[in-house]
């Protein structure tokens, strides 16, 4: 059997309304680039996919028989080597994972994602609103500042937040706020976990009424206090959140989680059962192939919070932020503790080659930014922004960036892309 070749793939974008607007999204310059499709400019774009989930799947350009696309998951499953043999043992002969480009303009669900098992117990109780049985650990690598909130706050912060925001305390009463005010860390981990939970779900189970007129009351509150103070970070993200989605119990209960900026090139990944929500900016996401989503708050969408909040880990603190290990000087490697992935992000100045060795299992790479060519040992293609490609296993690929300028100019213009893969601690 002749070895398997690059296959150059058009992937499917996803609308959502808290997408960028028309050419002001990564993604919708990614999309019309890859898909040669007319951006428009009234439509959100929030999400390039790029994997087989058959909510967003990827294409093989040209590989049907009469010239037509090929769905990605079918051409994968017909080409026994594509995915290689440890895939093929661990997960079967699909890709463990789905690939993302993220243009946010305003917050995302308050959410989380279940575990294997809950996936599984979800999925056959609400097949029409759980349509995985897969868990859906995650990772974001920030392509400008992003901003997130993701997990809860140290019990110190959260004594503060109840000190501060006195409508949190109004909403859920004394009685529960004093039960975290007199808790003291040497209590014990499950019984901070215990007090947390207790507080959190009596919060996010309020009535709507009630949610509306205390997310009213701060926001009154802070407008008054703007005009003699400077207000914290966390109380302008309350107001920005209010003017997205007003009388949201997801205003208050932002209080509750870190707030997180990550700078280009940092990474935030996020386990099962985690409480997070993205709140701007543009990233590239990897994560395990899935859709899997429990919502409870800034969303328009279906909320499910009793199990949202049975379902947490209740971990306290600030999260981990990965900065990529360095594999030489144009490579970084971010990989996170989850088997199904690992994310590359290369950069390369203009003329400049290097070689991505290969590997046990499959690969896709997107092109960001700038020009260049894609070698193997048989093939070239020239690559440019919005260009994906599936890269299957054992397949050495050699990239070199386009020469810019000419003999009086230096140039130092890039080629910037990312290859995600099954995370090569679980392929050695």
């Amino acid at each position: 059997m002749a070895p398997l070749k690059p296959l150059r793939l058009r992937c499917s974008v996803q609308n959502y309304d808290w997408g960028r607007i028309g050419e002001a999204s990564k993604v919708s310059r990614l999309f019309s680039s890859n898909s040669q499709s007319k951006i428009d400019p009234r439509k959100p774009y929030a999400e390039l996919w790029m994997g087989t989930h058959p909510s967003g799947p990827s294409f093989v350009v040209g590989s049907g028989i009469d010239g037509s696309d090929c769905d990605l998951k079918s051409w994968v499953d017909e080409n026994h080597g594509a995915v290689g043999e440890k895939v093929v043992e661990k997960w079967g002969r699909d890709l463990p994972f789905l690939f993302k480009v993220l243009s946010v303009a305003k917050a995302l669900s308050i959410q989380a994602h279940p575990d294997k098992e809950l996936a599984r117990v979800l999925n056959k109780m609400h097949p029409s609103i759980y349509k995985d049985s897969n868990h859906k650990p995650e990772m974001a690598v920030a392509l400008t500042e992003f901003e997130a909130l993701c997990g809860f706050v140290s019990l110190e912060e959260l004594k503060g937040v109840l000190n501060s925001v006195p409508e949190i305390v109004e909403l859920v009463g004394h009685v529960e706020a004093g039960q975290v005010m007199n808790i003291k860390e040497n209590d014990g981990e499950e019984k901070v976990k215990a007090v947390l939970k207790s507080i959190f779900t009596q919060l996010m189970s309020a009535s709507k009424d009630a949610v509306s007129g205390m997310v009213s009351k701060m926001r009154n509150r802070l407008n008054i206090e703007n005009k003699v103070r400077a207000l914290t970070e966390k109380e302008q993200l309350a107001l920005r959140l209010e003017k997205q989605y007003p009388a949201d119990v997801g205003v208050l209960s932002s209080f509750f989680f870190n707030y997180v900026i990550l700078k280009p090139g940092e990474a935030l990944y996020l386990g099962a059962n985690e409480p997070h929500a993205y709140l701007y900016g543009e990233c590239i996401e990897c994560m395990a192939t899935s859709d899997n989503v429990v919502r409870a708050g800034l969303t328009p969408k279906f909320r499910d919070v009793q199990t949202l909040c049975s379902m947490l880990t209740y971990k306290q603190g600030f999260p981990e932020i990965l900065r990529g290990i360095p594999l030489n000087p144009y490579v970084k490697r971010y990989m996170p503790p989850y088997d199904e992935f690992e994310v590359d992000r290369c950069c390369l100045p203009s003329g400049v080659s290097v070689v991505f060795p290969a590997v046990p299992g499959p690969s896709i790479f997107i092109v960001m930014a700038g020009d260049g060519s894609m070698h193997t040992d048989s093939t070239e293609d020239d690559i440019t922004e919005g260009d994906v490609f599936f890269v299957p296993a054992k397949t050495m690929i050699s990239i070199t960036a386009a020469f810019v300028g000419d003999d009086n100019v230096d140039a130092f213009e890039s080629l910037e892309l990312y290859r995600a893969g099954v995370n090569s601690r679980c392929l050695e």
